[in-house]
């Protein structure tokens, strides 16, 4: 098991996710972190309770420059649902 701090990488800041309607969090997480890890991990550092926690796999994407073909890095986001509690980004993660 990994750190809270290891597993949580940046929360992502759009303005969809920006929203908070429906009390969703998006966060970007290790790739080697699972739901559970997520949701110790939020739950510890931003001191609230979670109720549920999606996992969202994302390839990277084939780009080209000039003739040399790469890849974007592919990334793991997590949306994280509160039962209570809000979250500030202020101080950072």
């Amino acid at each position: 098991m990994m750190s809270e701090y290891d597993c949580l990488l940046a929360p992502v800041m759009t303005e969809k996710s920006m929203k908070n309607e429906s009390g969703v969090y998006v966060f970007k997480v290790h790739g080697c972190s699972t739901k559970t890890d997520v949701r110790k991990a939020v739950e510890k550092v931003f001191s609230v309770k979670v109720s549920s926690v999606n996992i969202l796999n994302r390839n990277g994407k084939k780009k080209n420059f000039r003739r040399v073909q790469g890849e974007t890095k592919a990334r793991k986001i997590a949306f994280v649902r509160l039962s209570e509690g809000t979250i500030n980004y202020e101080g950072g993660i």
